[in-house]
């Protein structure tokens, strides 16, 4: 079937606006609710979390109704990060996890992601069968068998002690200057909290949530405040996590931003001199540098790489037994540690990585010197298809003789954004732009 609610990452969208209405919440907690109640004995159970957007209470109530509706008992954990339902999910022996979140995107959007049993994100199959029974209409439990709902107050508290297990026992963070820049978003207590309780002297910023101030001009897609707090304080490290913190983007000293290839790529290196990586692979997907992959080459390492979304990675991961991956955004995944992206764990382990080496973030951060890459991205509008275009098709026909082998080219729809994204690598920055802004202005030209 033809999917109209999931994309890369659940169902992400507008707040008021289809998909994400209280409405469509109310009957995706319905039929969610359907797909995982075991229809024998047992205790029916989902967990809840979510970030700080103001329509989160709004999502939550609705998705409450709508899965108590199907008879599942309902465990409110209130805002968390997102892998703190991946964590509560199979430890709260409950059926379902969802997360009430649009990440990195601005406060007037939101989303529902969904976590199996086993704390792992749902495959396209599961989602495609509750998004059927979305549109087949849900029958309710009866009236005798309607779930209940409650607050979990101590959710957050147990994924902070999961967060500080994963440093090497005995380890602190004394001495240690730290920024972390918390998005005004899930982690603006668990993240500033876990670091003062390893040790170290901690500079917050993004961490005054008011609904509507997620992400803005904060955290791992903004990280300038961070870089200008990392100086202005002489912090060692920025730490900048996104909305629902399940992405980093790291800062040195210096103010200088790392990415999370780099990060990736210190620990895959790490990781195999302690012959911890499993198969000698890191799973990253088409928008990771081709730096990233001459330096594992050079050790011996491979890279595989997945479609877009960390979800992609994951599987990828699962199904060959792999333990690191991530995306080149700051999604790090370890599942030796979590089931998805985990931006404060993966902060701790570069921080484990200064302690150990006493080298400075400057000295880490910088694995590899990354191919000159270009991203641009163009909007466009609901029922709008641009690369569909003889034009358009031309352009990228065009770009791909130019380069010639010599880069890469990739031209995609965002899964959680009405855009275009034109990415090319290359050697020769001239060429580099011109491939790129070719195919640009034909995709404007389109939508």
């Amino acid at each position: 079937m033809t999917r109209k609610l999931f994309g890369t990452d659940g169902v992400r969208g507008t707040a008021n606006a289809f998909p994400m209405t209280a409405e469509m919440a109310l009957m995706i907690g319905g039929a969610a609710g359907r797909y995982f109640r075991r229809e024998q004995g047992g205790v029916h159970r989902v967990v809840i979390g979510k970030d700080t957007r103001l329509s989160g209470y709004m999502f939550e109530n609705a998705l409450t109704a709508g899965l108590t509706s199907t008879g599942m008992n309902v465990l409110l954990l209130g805002p968390v990060p997102t892998p703190a339902v991946g964590l509560l999910t199979p430890s709260m022996r409950a059926d379902l996890g969802i997360m009430i979140s649009a990440s990195h995107n601005p406060a007037h959007d939101n989303g529902i992601k969904f976590f199996g049993p086993d704390g792992f994100k749902l495959s396209d199959d599961a989602e495609a069968e509750i998004e059927a029974l979305v549109e087949a209409g849900v029958r309710p439990a009866q009236s005798g068998n309607i779930g209940r709902a409650k607050r979990i107050d101590d959710g957050r508290f147990r994924y902070q002690e999961r967060v500080k297990s994963t440093l090497p026992h005995g380890m602190r963070l004394d001495g240690m200057k730290v920024v972390v820049d918390c998005a005004n978003g899930a982690a603006y207590r668990t993240a500033p909290e876990v670091l003062w309780e390893l040790g170290a002297d901690v500079v917050p910023v993004g961490t005054s949530p008011n609904g509507l101030n997620i992400n803005e001009n904060c955290g791992s897609t903004k990280p300038q405040a961070a870089a200008e707090a990392v100086v202005a304080h002489g912090a060692d490290i920025g730490i900048c996590l996104d909305g629902d913190a399940d992405r980093i983007i790291l800062i040195d000293e210096t103010g200088t931003v790392a990415d999370g290839d780099q990060i990736m790529a210190l620990m895959a290196a790490r990781w195999a001199a302690e012959d911890r990586l499993a198969g000698g692979t890191l799973v990253a997907t088409v928008m990771s540098n081709l730096g990233l992959e001459r330096f594992l080459q050079g050790r011996g390492l491979s890279l595989a790489r997945t479609k877009v979304g960390d979800r992609y990675v994951v599987e990828a991961m699962r199904a060959q037994g792999w333990n690191l991956g991530g995306e080149q955004s700051g999604h790090i995944v370890m599942t030796d540690y979590a089931t998805t992206g985990d931006g404060l764990m993966a902060g701790l382990q570069f921080l484990a990585e200064m302690v150990r080496t006493g080298q400075p973030a400057s000295a880490l951060a910088r694995s590899f010197d990354p191919v000159p890459q270009l991203l641009k991205n163009v909007r466009f509008a609901a029922g709008q298809a641009p690369l569909e275009t003889a034009a358009v098709k031309g352009a990228i026909a065009e770009a791909e003789a130019a380069l010639n082998g010599s880069g890469r080219l990739l031209i995609r729809k965002s899964g959680t954004e009405p855009l275009i994204r034109v990415m090319a690598e290359c050697e020769d920055e001239a060429l580099l732009a011109r491939v790129v802004d070719s195919i640009v202005a034909e995709v404007q030209a389109a939508v």
